[in-house]
């Protein structure tokens, strides 16, 4: 059996991390308590801003933080809600819906 040398190892695993690279991606995801007439209740998203697009994962659709309450947010959508579900998963996307006005 061939001995293994620390050193060897230690070789190795320095040239197997010097091409990583590591990155944190930090999202804030909530669950859908409820929906009705265009508006969804969402549990979880403490940090969520008035105005704030956020996306429903299931479908892509997305919709504008309306209201912010203690233990939810009520989110207006914006499109199709029929195949959306409670507890189906929404994601904020730290922008802020805005229209332009006037020319250009």
């Amino acid at each position: 059996m061939a001995e293994i040398k620390p050193a060897e190892v230690s070789a190795i695993l320095r040239q197997e991390l010097a091409g990583f690279e590591s990155e944190a991606v930090l999202e804030e995801v909530g669950s859908i308590l409820q929906i009705g007439e265009g508006i969804a209740r969402v549990y979880g998203m403490n940090n969520a801003e008035a105005g704030e697009l956020v996306e429903f994962e299931k479908t892509g659709l997305m919709g504008i933080v309306l209201n912010l309450e203690e233990d939810n947010v009520g989110i207006v959508l914006l499109g199709n809600v029929e195949n959306l579900n409670e507890g189906d998963k929404v994601k904020r996307t730290g922008k802020i819906a805005a229209l332009q006005v006037g020319e250009g």
